[in-house]
């Protein structure tokens, strides 16, 4: 019985090496302009199922999000976004983002 156990898990642990951790990068609308935004994006997306880590760079206009693509998609990840206002979109290697002449709305009282 022990033997048994004992595989069983071993199983369990090979078989979640074997999950795949994917990158994408992403901008957004509205841009991040403050860490207030930062914050806000970090806090909710991190809810998502599958995310492993959030990077975020106001200078950029870039969220870079480490995730298990069995559980997840940039698919996902973008109806993500919405739940917290923000429409999301891929950005694809090199690409570079305008950054807008806004006032953070965080920010405004």
């Amino acid at each position: 019985m022990k033997r048994l156990v004992l595989v069983a898990a071993l199983m369990v642990s090979v078989t979640a090496g074997f999950a795949k951790k994917q990158k994408v990068v992403f901008t957004t609308q509205p841009q991040m302009h403050c860490a207030n935004c930062e914050n806000r994006i970090k806090t909710n997306l991190r809810f998502e199922k599958g995310v492993k880590l959030i990077e975020t760079s106001v200078e950029e206009q870039k969220v870079t999000v480490t995730y298990d693509d069995s559980k997840t998609s940039p698919e996902k990840l973008i109806s993500g976004f919405k739940k917290f206002g923000y429409e999301a979109r891929v950005l694809k290697p090199g690409a570079k983002v305008a950054k807008e002449a806004h006032e953070c709305a965080s920010m405004k009282k």
